[in-house]
């Protein structure tokens, strides 16, 4: 088990990196004048923006759509929404006592695998 452990913990550690790349810095923390992806006011995270374009995508509503799309690079928005998507399919999952792969096939109406 200990080569299963080290590639883990390698993987834990590339996410982290990449999370903090792509997530901006820790609160508290100065980025300069307005930061990169900001649209005046408080700084919105990665999860609240792809939250808040997922939410909008199913409402139709561009405006909200186009907001959230300035609050994050599109890089650190595709992370947010496939991070989503994830959440969202085990908890469907788990909710339909089904497979991920099998309500994820459902949801794009996909056959069954």
């Amino acid at each position: 088990m200990g080569p299963v452990f080290s590639r883990l913990r390698t993987f834990v550690s590339m996410v982290r990196s990449s999370f903090r790349s792509v997530a901006g810095p820790a609160p508290g923390r100065e980025e300069g004048a307005a930061g990169a992806g900001r649209s005046g006011g408080r700084q919105h995270n990665i999860f609240e923006a792809a939250a808040t374009y997922v939410a909008a995508c199913a409402d139709d509503d561009q405006d909200r759509i186009d907001e959230a799309e300035g609050w994050v690079s599109p890089e650190a928005l595709s992370f947010g929404v496939s991070e989503l998507a994830c959440r969202a399919v085990i908890a469907l999952a788990r909710e339909r006592d089904e497979s991920p792969q099998t309500v994820a096939r459902s949801l794009l109406g996909l056959p069954a695998a």
